[in-house]
């Protein structure tokens, strides 16, 4: 099992990153490639299902992926995970935890933390380059989780099924 970290931090609060996670931000968080495009996303709540189909130039795949769990652990962290129910012919396994902490900068400034630790298994010869593609992947969100700052995302639709 491979493990990939990002860490991200935004200067706003944690009410105000919680309620940016909506359909607007998450096609922003997807990478220009391969193309993706959203069939179904439910948000964060437990049980919700993201369907994606992806456009890998001379084929699609599709993933789809449930929340598994979602909510306040007793730290006041929030964190919601996904994991992969129908993944891509690279992937064997899937498990994506979203957690979101609020901390305290220099002086009174409130910005909240957040970390994607994904876990995954590679399926076969492709599972060799999955490590440098999936964290390029991950990097391309940190400077659109930042941009939740500006308050952007807060008025977008939750939830979305084509």
């Amino acid at each position: 099992m491979k493990r990939i970290q990002i860490e991200t931090i935004v200067d706003a609060d944690l009410a105000t990153v919680l309620n940016s996670l909506n359909l607007e931000l998450f096609r922003r968080l997807n990478p220009p490639f391969p193309p993706v495009k959203i069939l179904q996303f439910d948000g964060t709540e437990k049980g919700g299902i993201t369907h994606l189909s992806l456009n890998l130039l001379l084929f699609k795949q599709e993933w789809i992926s449930e929340n598994v769990e979602s909510g306040f652990l007793e730290d006041g962290l929030f964190q919601f995970v996904d994991e992969g129910r129908k993944l891509p012919f690279f992937l064997r396994f899937w498990r994506h935890t979203h957690r979101f902490e609020e901390i305290r900068a220099h002086g009174s400034r409130v910005q909240t933390r957040i970390l994607d630790s994904i876990q995954y298994q590679g399926r076969g010869f492709q599972g060799l380059f999955l490590q440098p593609i999936l964290k390029m992947q991950f990097l391309f969100r940190k400077p659109v989780y930042k941009s939740i700052s500006d308050g952007r995302f807060l008025s977008s639709a939750q939830t979305y099924r084509q």
